[in-house]
């Protein structure tokens, strides 16, 4: 007590401006005893319903097909050739295209049938209001999926059909090196050219830039 309501406080006051370190420094002691009392309680919650399980599946899941099926495995490929030098094997192309997004899948669903409530020390259940909470934090990452497909849907122009193969199309251009990588007749957007000043020889150089 003494160390800490005695020593720290004349501390503090030595600060320039001391109101303000006088204001932390007492606002470090509360989330500390806050820390100490119920920190246990909102850390099983946030492991629970946000830090890992359906929460994380979810998010997992669309991430897999978003880079797979949407952007392309044969565009991610080509990517991380561009920069390592090296194309992915067989073994990695199954597991993004196939195998990672049914075992997100499946563990979801599983989680989500055979879910029951938090238990904490398996002898403590939350009440109503803390599970309400637990799926508030779960929800605060997984409904901007859904909720950005719908805000495309609505705001994009065109037929249903055109609006889904828009949601579907990637939009990323790839570079020339790439391009050439991939062995297609990509389209890409005008190029300029910037003048590099003179290194002291007779000779220029030009710096290609590309904007994507």
């Amino acid at each position: 007590p003494g160390l800490a309501f005695l020593v720290y406080p004349e501390v503090v006051l030595q600060l320039p401006p001391p109101p303000l370190w006088s204001v932390v420094f007492f606002l470090m002691l509360l989330i500390l005893g806050i820390n100490s009392q119920g920190g246990m309680y909102i850390f099983q919650l946030m492991d629970y319903y946000s830090a890992s399980g359906m929460t994380l599946l979810f998010t997992a899941f669309f991430q897999t097909i978003a880079i797979t099926w949407v952007y392309g495995v044969k565009r991610f490929s080509s990517n991380i050739e561009e920069m390592t030098g090296h194309r992915p094997n067989w073994y990695f192309l199954t597991s993004w295209v196939f195998v990672s997004p049914a075992v997100c899948l499946g563990i979801f669903l599983f989680s989500v049938v055979r879910y029951k409530p938090l238990v904490y020390a398996e002898t403590y259940v939350y009440p109503w209001w803390g599970e309400l909470l637990g799926w508030g934090i779960a929800l605060a990452s997984m409904v901007w999926i859904p909720s950005y497909a719908v805000y495309f849907l609505l705001v994009t122009p065109g037929s249903l059909k055109d609006r889904l193969i828009a949601g579907i199309t990637p939009k990323v251009q790839p570079s020339q090196k790439l391009t050439k990588i991939l062995g297609q007749d990509f389209k890409l957007p005008e190029s300029k050219h910037t003048k590099l000043p003179d290194s002291g020889d007779s000779t220029s150089t030009t710096q290609e830039i590309l904007y994507i």
